[in-house]
């Protein structure tokens, strides 16, 4: 298999979520192992996605260079990630990535249209081969050795719509779409009127969000999904883990993480060149190939 980008740039409007202003954002095709670039144009500053550019976490994955950030970027990744693309420009005329409808369906639409293409070079991606673990306040994200691609979540809400939730995502792409895409962020009502106050999530809105009081979702249409919720938290750390670099091939698992925790997983992972191991996706296919063959023989 070989390295992907679109056909051809593709343009979108939308509003950024914390600012509440209009964005005007532009995908366009990259060349072989030029890896996904964000680029502000109104100040001529490209900004390579990679985990030492990440600047914030709070409430949001932002990354940035020499003074200039973009944020919010974690639905629009978790899209390019799931549809496998390794090489892709995204040009900004502001700091945020469109917030859409909160999900990151609309991003899977823009794909579908534009179509995508096979370059010239292997399609590379990292193999998980230690556990990788982060811990704080009760809180786990962990990536753990696996021949399959997996999500796996937990959630615990002390909210009478949300409460214990837990998704497993068994990675391809019609199932990201069918799954995971669709569900959208979410925020408690006293949250938003704190964060407005400050100047923050101002693009907020029933039409972009979840948003719950103390007893009740407040969207009119209700959830998408009975567990949407923890569908969005998959949707994230897809978008989060995408700042390795690579497809990760390995077992994702999280109780409560967040984009924070997720940060400093990539972090932990790349630190040791133990953790992991870089190869040709084809090479990835075969060995697990080779292992199920090796089951199923074991089997009989």
């Amino acid at each position: 298999m070989r390295q992907r980008t679109i056909n051809k740039p593709i343009d979108i409007t939308g509003i950024g979520l914390h600012k509440g202003v209009p964005v005007n954002m532009t995908l366009e095709p990259l060349g072989d192992n030029q890896g996904i670039v964000f680029y502000r144009s109104d100040k001529a500053v490209s900004i390579p996605l990679c985990v030492e550019n990440v600047v914030d976490t709070k409430m949001a994955t932002v990354i940035g260079k020499d003074g200039v950030i973009v944020s919010t970027i974690e639905h629009l990744l978790s899209a390019i990630y799931a549809y496998g693309i390794d090489n892709l420009r995204v040009v900004l005329d502001n700091d945020e990535v469109p917030v859409l409808d909160g999900s990151s369906s609309g991003y899977c639409l823009l794909l579908d249209e534009v179509g995508i293409k096979e370059l010239s070079e292997p399609k590379k991606v990292l193999v998980v081969t230690k556990p990788v673990e982060i811990k704080v306040d009760g809180k786990t994200v962990k990536l753990l050795p696996s021949d399959d691609i997996v999500y796996d979540f937990k959630i615990d809400f002390d909210h009478p719509s949300i409460g214990q939730q837990d998704f497993r995502f068994d990675y391809s792409v019609r199932q990201y779409k069918e799954d995971i895409s669709r569900a959208r962020t979410f925020g408690f009502l006293h949250e938003v009127q704190h964060l407005q106050a400050q100047g923050l999530a101002l693009g907020g809105s029933l039409d972009n969000a979840i948003v719950l009081d103390e007893d009740k979702v407040l969207n009119t249409e209700g959830l998408r999904y009975d567990d949407e919720f923890v569908r969005h938290k998959i949707l994230d750390a897809i978008g989060d883990m995408a700042l390795v670099g690579y497809t990760i091939v390995g077992y994702y698992d999280a109780m409560a993480g967040s984009h924070h925790l997720n940060h400093l997983l990539t972090k932990k992972l790349l630190a040791s060149k133990a953790n992991y191991k870089i190869v040709d996706l084809e090479e990835a296919i075969q060995h697990k190939e080779m292992l199920e063959l090796a089951y199923d023989k074991a089997k009989a």
